[in-house]
Order: C-alpha cells, then structure tokens, then sequence
C-alpha cells in the first residue's frame, strides 16, 4: 500500500569483497555478467542478485581455502555515484576485516543498516493510541497513533528511526511504511468501534515535512489507500513533525491544501519549539496547533508561558485552528491551560499510550475541586487544586 508515485530503480544487484584476490577471480568465472573491480585493499565483484547468492559465493570460497568476505545488496535508491561506494563499506564491515583496511563503519552505514532491519522487521512492530481530550469536558477528541518499533537485537526508538531515515534521504520509505500499517490497524478498530457503539474511530498520524515535500507525494493516492482501508479522510488528522526546517514553504502549503479539500485534518506539531514558528503556521493554516510539552511543563506558575499560550489561542482562533497541549501531567496544568482558553490536551494524566484504545482518564479525585471554566462547557471536569 503506497501513497507515492512508484520510483524508477535499477536491476537488483549485489557486491562481494575480499582481500583474496585469487578468491574474487574464481568466483567471477562462475557468475555470468559479473565485473571485478581491483582496489589497493582487495577486489569486488558485482552482479545480478539472482546469480552472485550467498551460496555461489560459499561454493567458491570452500575451494579457496575459506577466505573472509562481506556479501551486500546494492541499494538502487541511492545516487549511482554513492551506491557502490556505500555497498563496498557494508560489504568490509561484514567481512569483519574493516579495521584492518581502514575502513571503520561510518555513521550512515550504521543508519542504513539500522533502517534496513526495521524494515524487514515489519509485522513485529506495535501501534500505539493516545487519546486526545476536550479539556473543558472530558470527552474524547480523536487518539494519537505512536509508532513503536519492536527491534529485538537492536533496540531502537522511533525518533532514533526517524533521524536515521532523514540523514539517509529514507523519509518516504519510511513515512510510507509507517502510515500503511497504522491505517490497516485504524481499520480494524474502526470496523469493531463501529459495530459496537456506531461511531467513527478519529485517528492523528506523524509526517515528516521530507515526504510532503517530496515530488512523488501524491494526496489522492493517499485518500485512495485510506478509502480502501474503509475508512474515510475525514477520520484522519496528518501531523507534520518538526524534526527538519522548510526550505520553501510554497510547496509544503500546496500539499497542506490539497490534504484539507480531501477531507484530512492537518495540524503543526510542537508549536512552540524547534522550526514551528507562527510564520510556517500562518502560512500553512492548519485546522490544529500542537502546543510543544516544554510549554506546558511548569505553566501554572510561568508567567511568559502563559502570554505565549495565550498568544497561540488568540492565533488559533483568527486561522480558525484549535489547540491541542502536549505532555500534561498534573491537574493544575489541565486547568491552566483550560482557563487560558486551550481547548484540547494529551497527556500521561489524561491518559497513556496503549496498544488498544482507551477512553480518557477522569481527573478530579480528591478533597478539593473546581471547574475549569470554558464556553464550551457542558459537563465540566472536576480538577483538584
């Protein structure tokens, strides 16, 4: 399930290297379409996937006296001048003889590596839900989906992928990835939700700016792989994460625009904080603001946080955008934020991330309570001092 124009790749290929020279000629006879290429440190050879196999390489080495070598794929998706580069890097760290040649692993063979076993990791990784809550009555707004690699050899958070994949140019793949699993277990839960208590199953998902901007983004398809799913765009509210600065953000507000007409709710995540300034929110008008967790910490006694969130409410309010807070923890946050006219939040004491959904925790047990004052107000929630 792709929401991106298919992009155009080379054959399948592999590369092969070794310091036993003698090793790579030998095997070369034996691979039709093969080539060698001779390097102070030793020789690679490459060829077809299908031909040049671990097992034709074992054949060989088995007759050669066993020498060390390193087998990778060639990735068709990076530039033909660094393809090969990066595969003959992979190919010695897998020999084990990279010290010995100079040739240390490099932080983005690291990354790469990393991404790749993400990748085929696919069905061990969980989502996960957060709900999302009107402050000023407790209700349930839509759920969060947080996506939580499952990596048992090589323990990664989501972030640590999403960095990866942004220094190594995989922002799509990974974007594309991510939004396709979450959309088949949003189905899932849609289709029981519905069954059981007739109503929609509301769903927030993360992008990096880096595939919005790519040329091959493509919303209809998106709305397609949504619709297919049986649910509705309607349903779905598209974060955009702050983890790269918009070079230009003309393209971004195209995307943006074409997202809304379709029915996608679109919201800046971490306003406040990193690239998030309220230039790129006014110019992209976003039916939501995310309010960065490092303004909310601490705001019932923070004066300056408090005119800030005042600020993004009035804002808010003139791009016809509501407001969510990130990260409350406590009850006085709940009511602060609520007071300064703030009229969604998330947060551990609404209620924590879980592999099913969850309804909103009721806050407000205890010997002292007051409500939070809101217009919007029909069943306040009781918040203790």
């Amino acid at each position: 399930m792709r929401f991106f124009a298919p992009a155009t790749h080379h054959v399948g290929e592999r590369l092969l290297w070794s310091r036993d020279t003698r090793f790579v000629a030998r095997l070369h006879e034996t691979v039709p379409g093969s080539r060698i290429v001779e390097l102070e440190s030793g020789s690679c050879l490459i060829a077809a996937s299908d031909l040049l196999t671990e097992r034709a390489a074992d054949e060989v080495a088995r007759a050669s006296s066993d020498p060390e070598y390193g087998l990778v794929a060639v990735d068709s998706r990076l530039p033909e001048a660094d393809r090969y580069i990066t595969a003959l890097s992979g190919a010695v760290q897998i020999s084990g003889l990279a010290d010995r040649v100079g040739m240390a692993q490099s932080t983005q063979i690291v990354q790469t590596k990393t991404l790749d076993y993400f990748f085929n990791l696919r069905n061990n990784h969980q989502v996960f839900f957060q709900p999302i809550v009107e402050l000023a009555t407790g209700a349930l707004y839509e759920h969060e989906c947080l996506f939580r690699p499952v990596m048992p050899m090589l323990p990664q958070s989501i972030s640590t992928i999403v960095q990866a994949a942004i220094d190594t140019t995989r922002s799509v793949e990974l974007d594309a990835f991510i939004v396709g699993q979450i959309v088949a277990r949003a189905a899932e839960i849609d289709q029981a939700q519905r069954s059981s208590t007739g109503r929609p199953f509301r769903i927030s998902i993360n992008l990096t700016p880096a595939s919005l901007l790519n040329e091959r983004f493509d919303a209809r398809a998106l709305a397609r792989l949504v619709r297919g799913a049986g649910l509705s765009p309607s349903q779905i509210t598209l974060e955009c994460t702050e983890q790269q600065a918009v070079p230009d953000v003309i393209p971004l507000r195209r995307q943006v625009k074409a997202l809304r007409r379709l029915g996608f709710g679109f919201a800046i995540d971490d306003a406040g904080a990193g690239y998030a300034s309220f230039a790129l929110i006014a110019a992209l008008r976003p039916s939501i603001i995310k309010i960065d967790r490092q303004i909310t910490h601490g705001i019932r006694n923070d004066d300056a946080k408090q005119a800030l969130v005042e600020a993004f409410v009035s804002f808010g309010q003139r791009i016809d955008a509501r407001l969510v807070a990130e990260g409350i923890e406590t009850r006085r946050e709940v009511a602060t934020l609520s007071g300064l006219g703030v009229e969604l939040g998330q947060g551990f004491i609404l209620g924590r991330p879980s592999p099913q959904p969850i309804d909103p925790q009721r806050v407000g047990r205890g010997r002292r309570r007051f409500a939070i004052p809101s217009a919007r107000a029909t069943n306040p929630i009781s918040v203790v001092d």
